[in-house]
């Protein structure tokens, strides 16, 4: 069962809905701070150490809430939360990030992982299009995570040393034990702060009327995307915008090539996709992130622009999912 953090009563459900976004703050902070340190110490450029050291931390929430969801047998809150949280990463943080500062990478270095995204979400929409994703579909979606870790370790070595730090960092043992530390602890405090926030957050909207519809459209899908949102957040005010791009799309990869295969696999029986997954959000999902990629591919860089497009498009998806598929 997944853990409840929600208050007894209305005071406990504020002061918990509190100590989330103190948490998700405080936790932001050492986690980027660390993360960066990594690069600066292992040559590592942010972009990589983004997409696979912190990718694998912030998409944790994401992993246990549609594997609980999976064996309880809730399919469409774990495909759902996967797609949609893939979605709001691109279309909500992703366009966060964009806007508000310039992100320098060379085509390059997201190259190959944009094109593994890519990939990714169309294996996805043309496997359910018959409204389930069978082990064997499962097992080559699951291919794709295999590619995109290779690939990623290839560009790690590749490219290690090209981004050269102005001043080098310390690296005896003190000082790696203690960013490890603070890695470890950063990343518990954002996904600890993200479940109190989704916990009482839900509460707080169910006690003041809002329907369940609304709140699992939102607050699961959204929620989920926190520790992406805080990571993006803290890399604007510390201007690390490669560790910011990087982390949203290695999320998104293991999003759809990590959870969705292993909701089926580890249940040895086909993961059923509900209709509103099959006809709405694995297509908008498919729409928004190639909306992005694709032109960044072909203009060999993010721009701001693009960013505005992926909002956009994020809220004409919110705006067809409640007016056609209604709310309870």
């Amino acid at each position: 069962m997944p853990l409840d953090l929600t208050g007894s009563n209305l005071f406990f459900v504020l002061v918990l809905f509190g100590a989330g976004l103190f948490c998700i703050m405080k936790g932001g902070d050492l986690f980027v701070d660390a993360a960066t340190w990594i690069a600066e110490s292992t040559g590592i450029p942010k972009f990589i150490i983004g997409a696979t050291v912190v990718s694998f931390a912030t998409t944790m929430p994401e992993l246990l809430v549609s594997l609980f969801s999976a064996f309880e047998g809730n399919a469409d809150i774990a495909v759902g939360n996967a797609v949609g949280s893939v979605t709001a990463n691109t279309g909500l943080i992703l366009c966060i990030s964009l806007v508000c500062m310039q992100c320098a990478m060379t085509r390059r270095q997201y190259a190959g992982k944009a094109c593994l995204l890519l990939a990714a979400i169309g294996l996805l929409f043309v496997f359910t299009r018959d409204g389930a994703l069978s082990l064997w579909e499962s097992a080559a979606i699951l291919a794709v995570f295999v590619f995109y870790m290779a690939e990623s370790l290839l560009a790690g070595r590749r490219e290690q040393g090209a981004e050269q730090p102005a001043e080098k960092p310390k690296k005896d043992g003190r000082t790696v034990a203690w960013n490890i530390g603070k890695f470890v602890l950063g990343a518990a405090a954002i996904v600890l702060g993200a479940q109190l926030l989704i916990d009482n957050g839900s509460e707080l909207a169910r006690r003041i009327g809002v329907p369940d519809a609304v709140i699992a459209a939102t607050m699961i899908a959204i929620g989920t995307s926190l520790p992406e949102l805080v990571t993006t957040i803290i890399s604007i005010r510390k201007k690390q915008a490669s560790l910011s791009v990087g982390n949203i799309i290695g999320a998104n990869i293991l999003d759809l090539t990590l959870i969705m295969p292993l909701c089926a696999l580890l249940q040895c029986r086909p993961q059923p996709i509900e209709r509103q997954g099959m006809l709405l959000d694995i297509p908008a999902c498919l729409v928004i992130s190639a909306a992005v990629m694709v032109p960044a591919l072909a203009c060999g860089r993010f721009k701001r622009w693009m960013g505005i497009l992926a909002g956009a498009l994020y809220i004409a998806y919110l705006v067809i999912m409640f007016t056609c598929f209604g709310v309870a």
